[in-house]
């Protein structure tokens, strides 16, 4: 799938399921990017990405073939937002959007002029959506992160911002935004889940798709089926860890120690 075809998936609101990559490991996302997941998403916000370790996670997703790579950039900023879509990725995910005025900032970084501010420079994004600006704003997916309390307080206007393609939950720290003591709090379930209802609802209703993270493949189908467009699955490290741990107790469990 190529980034305008997976662009156009998902701004038509088309389902879509994704792999989510904290680690600065090429041949593991190349092996991830075969498996058929819709795009593989490398963090670096809180991922073990630098700016090399990103490009060869963008250049291990296209090795693989499957999958078109996404970027949790950072910051809101103009600079990581065009080094992530620079370096090849079909779209970024922005974190800690708080206001339409954020969003809008989101969207103006990713866009070339006269629709945004980015500066012109695909050093590598033009062997994958071609030189022309417009052909490159097309392609290119800009989500906005629903995670803080303002971003929830001011979700339906972050939502109509012209321009974003979708809106992305962030489960932990909205959870913590909505009250819970820990990201995984159960006590604050119920309020939780009204919000997750909230940014689902506030995007169907601007049109926009709607994304959320999820611990595995049983909650990823469950929110799909909930009116989600995209979910994705989490992630490389955390999955690694279990793996390898519940090998450890299986082989304990037969009485070696």
């Amino acid at each position: 799938m190529t980034a305008a075809e997976f662009a156009r998936k998902i701004r038509n609101r088309e389902k879509a399921v994704g792999y989510w990559a904290l680690m600065d490991a090429p041949v593991a996302i190349e092996r991830l990017a075969r498996l058929g997941y819709d795009y593989v998403a490398l963090d670096a916000q809180h991922g073990l990405f630098g700016y090399s370790g990103m490009l060869n996670g963008l250049l291990a997703v296209d090795a693989g073939g499957a999958s078109v790579g996404l970027v949790r950039v950072e910051a809101n900023d103009p600079t990581p937002i065009g080094r992530a879509l620079d370096a090849g990725a079909g779209g970024v995910i922005v974190p800690l959007v708080n206001t339409a005025d954020d969003a809008a900032k989101a969207v103006a970084a990713a866009r070339y002029p006269p629709h945004g501010i980015r500066s012109y420079g695909p050093m590598r994004s033009m062997l994958r959506v071609g030189p022309t600006p417009a052909d490159a704003d097309a392609a290119c997916l800009v989500l906005a992160m629903i995670e803080t309390p303002q971003g929830l307080a001011d979700v339906e206007a972050i939502c109509a911002t012209p321009g974003l393609d979708g809106i992305y939950v962030g489960p932990s720290d909205l959870r913590l935004a909505v009250g819970g003591t820990t990201s995984t709090d159960p006590g604050v379930d119920d309020v939780f889940d009204a919000a997750v209802l909230r940014v689902r609802t506030a995007a169907e209703a601007a049109g926009i798709a709607a994304g959320i993270h999820t611990p595995g493949g049983a909650v990823a189908a469950r929110r799909l089926a909930e009116g989600f467009t995209f979910a994705t699955v989490a992630s490389d490290l955390v999955h690694l860890e279990q793996a390898a741990a519940a090998h450890l107790d299986a082989a304990r469990t037969d009485g070696a120690q």
